[in-house]
């Protein structure tokens, strides 16, 4: 089926500038590459843009801490995350900087916009203040105890454990992060991006079906904004004040942009850097009347600034909005989110340096669908599937044939294929609409199973032929040459339906077929008559010795869990309490008989505990650190008379013990052998 032409551009998240490259951020930018290269054979117009995330507080302390100026640290930073993404096969047609001549002028000019069209507010705030540090606190810099459920070391916006969202000023007990000290209250003047004006716009979009045919979003993120929406779209601070490393605010000495407003802008300034270098017209798919598809791939984490401030942003500064939002999950190791603690941090580059890439990108594929659902690494599996898929089955079509193509036949297929052969290869060209539409709709695991289950079709075929024995009766010599042809037929059609996941090893095939780039359009095209090159060996089987050196290699490059106080973070001893109050609280020992994801939330887990005398429900903000299936039939602490406080998932009738930073860094406390439910710890 002939389609239009499309003319498309594709960015994925902007990597922030503080840190390497891991197999977590490879989920985003492999799937997204998949996509592009997908776009690209079918002969669309198919623009990839991104870049580093440059500016805030985090590279500024950085910078200083390594002694180095922030331009420095974002130079190298970047020059390392573009070697990573190479050696993955991750095809930018440009990746830029936040931290650009191109990023400052379409940023300050979007905030007049804003400013004229009434929307940026300038009102006095208290905020809180390192007197140690002499600069003022973001919220991820503060932690303290959350007004709401009570639980500590909550960071200043946010509590992981009830999910409760609130300012940095009604922390209990907050604590600097960077120093360990008490922080104070001092005035500033901020600038505010009024959002709330921007609901019923918002609302609106996130219903309505766009020109491509569908909604924005997934279902599940669409539910996850309708949460916002019933909470409340409160104004966006976007200033901040110095010292910080970023733009400042026009007409506005000594006040930055909030790294959150620039960085999206990121993705305008790395297409006007293209546009400049080859010639493209920026306005044609940045303007509102733009006739090119926009698709942002980004992660569930940032799912708040794109779906909400970003389009806000775009429609009053009078720019198109995003025709599709891609969400996805997060990426686990063997069942445990990444963790250098744990050992299940593992670099891009350390990956490269013991695998193929393209086995990295295989499995994911093999995993990813278009839900926000989180996606596992298991190695045993990854080791099992490359091997007995990607090699057994793909590979093994062309090593089976391609031998006695160059052995009896010079290397040269024959003009016809046999009958069976041709049904076979009619049947996978008829599979090229399928499987291109769960390309398109980034169904990549259905994707690869279709493919895979072609694959058996090839290898069953080739198991009833017998190519082995027909080689040795000189009386079905052209039998066998048929044969052959058809085999090798089949195996570069299924190299065609692989090639956006396979670039590399795409391209090792098109040189051993002795052809051109291969096009989606090709299926509907055979290889009959020419010459081939003689074949080599195209992938080889993961040893498991390789992955145990990856694994052992990034656990030496864990640092020590031996680090000091400061290092750490660790919050300051509480005022001193007496017996009597301590007594107050009933702690006891409970059993965790159930486990399991709460919709629509993402940190918490719901608990069903067994103490003794009963059940309690819980709600606990631990699912970042553990699976449901890792937690039931422990034994563990709880809070058993804080008073219940009604959630919008329902009751939560206490409060389970933990230690740890948050997020993912987070371990529950467990009682030694002996301990029963119902005890009273004392």
């Amino acid at each position: 089926m002939t389609q239009a032409v499309r003319k498309i551009l594709v960015t994925s998240g902007l990597l922030y500038a503080n840190g390497p490259i891991h197999l977590g951020h490879l989920v985003e930018t492999i799937q997204t590459d998949i996509w592009v290269r997908f776009q690209r054979l079918r002969g669309h117009n198919c623009y990839y843009v991104c870049g580093d995330d440059t500016h805030g507080t985090p590279v500024m302390l950085r910078a200083v801490q390594e002694g180095v100026s922030p331009e420095a640290l974002i130079q190298r930073v970047q020059a390392e995350h573009q070697a990573d993404f190479h050696s993955f096969h991750i095809q930018f047609d440009n990746y830029h900087s936040t931290h650009s001549e191109e990023n400052r002028e379409l940023t300050q000019d979007i905030y007049r916009r804003l400013k004229a069209a009434g929307l940026i507010e300038v009102r006095t705030i208290e905020q809180y203040f390192d007197p140690q540090k002499e600069m003022f606190l973001s919220d991820r810099f503060i932690r303290g105890e959350c007004p709401r459920c009570h639980a500590a070391d909550q960071y200043g916006d946010a509590c992981e454990v009830c999910g409760a969202t609130y300012d940095p000023t009604d922390l209990i007990n907050p604590v600097s992060t960077l120093s360990g000290d008490t922080p104070i209250l001092k005035e500033s003047e901020h600038h505010f991006f009024r959002l709330g004006e921007a609901e019923d716009y918002l609302r609106k979009r996130m219903q309505q079906k766009t020109r491509l045919g569908d909604t924005v979003l997934q279902s599940d993120s669409i539910n996850k904004l309708e949460e916002w929406f019933e909470a409340g779209l409160r104004d966006w601070d976007i200033s901040r004040d110095a010292p910080y490393f970023g733009f400042e605010i026009p007409d506005a000495p000594g006040k930055y942009l909030y790294v959150w407003f620039d960085a999206p802008i990121g993705y305008m300034a790395s297409f006007k850097n293209l546009c400049e270098r080859k010639g493209l017209d920026f306005n044609a798919f940045w303007k509102p009347d733009s006739d090119a598809e926009l698709h942002h791939f980004i992660g569930k984490d940032i799912l708040y600034f794109h779906a909400l401030f970003w389009p806000a942003v775009l429609h009053f500064a009078d720019y198109r909005t995003p025709d599709r939002l891609h969400v996805h999950g997060f990426l686990t190791v063997d069942g445990q989110k990444m963790s250098k603690s744990r050992g299940t941090y593992i670099t891009a580059s350390s990956f490269a340096e013991h695998l193929s890439p393209e086995y990295l990108r295989y499995y994911y594929a093999a995993k990813l669908n278009d839900r926000t659902e989180d996606i596992d690494l298991n190695l045993d599996d990854f080791i099992a599937r490359v091997n007995s898929n990607l090699i057994g089955k793909y590979i093994n079509i062309a090593s089976r044939s391609a031998g006695f193509i160059s052995k009896k036949f010079e290397g040269r297929l024959a003009k016809e294929f046999d009958a069976e052969g041709q049904t076979l290869v009619t049947t996978l060209q008829q599979a090229a609409d399928d499987i291109a539409e769960l390309y398109e709709t980034r169904r990549y695991s259905e994707a690869v199973r279709k493919i895979m289950a072609l694959a058996d079709q090839a290898n069953e075929y080739i198991n009833a032929t017998k190519p082995w024995e027909l080689a040795k009766d000189p009386q079905q010599t052209y039998r066998l040459q048929q044969l052959c042809t058809s085999n090798i037929n089949l195996f570069r059609l299924l190299t065609i339906y692989l090639k956006p996941i396979l670039p590399q090893l795409a391209q090792r095939v098109e040189t051993f077929l002795n052809i051109e780039p291969l096009e989606w359009s090709h299926s509907q095209q055979v290889l009959t008559g020419c010459q081939i090159n003689p074949y080599e060996h195209l992938a080889t089987r993961i040893d498991p010795k390789q992955v145990k050196a990856m694994t052992d290699a990034n656990a030496a490059n864990t640092p020590t869990q031996q680090a000091t106080t400061q290092d750490k973070n660790i919050d300051p001893v509480a005022d001193t309490i007496g017996i009597d109050d301590f007594s107050k609280i009933d702690l006891r020992i409970a059993r965790i008989i159930k486990a399991e994801h709460v919709e629509g939330a993402d940190k918490l887990l719901q608990l069903t505990l067994d103490i003794g005398n009963g059940t309690r429900n819980v709600f606990a903000g631990i699912k970042q650190a553990y699976r449901p299936e890792q937690l039931e039939g422990k034994l563990t602490v709880m809070v058993a008379n804080l008073a219940p406080r009604k959630m919008r998932f329902g009751v939560s009738e206490g409060m389970v013990l933990a230690a740890g930073p948050g997020g993912e860094e987070l371990w529950i406390l467990a009682p030694d052998e002996g301990a029963q439910p119902g005890m009273r710890v004392k």
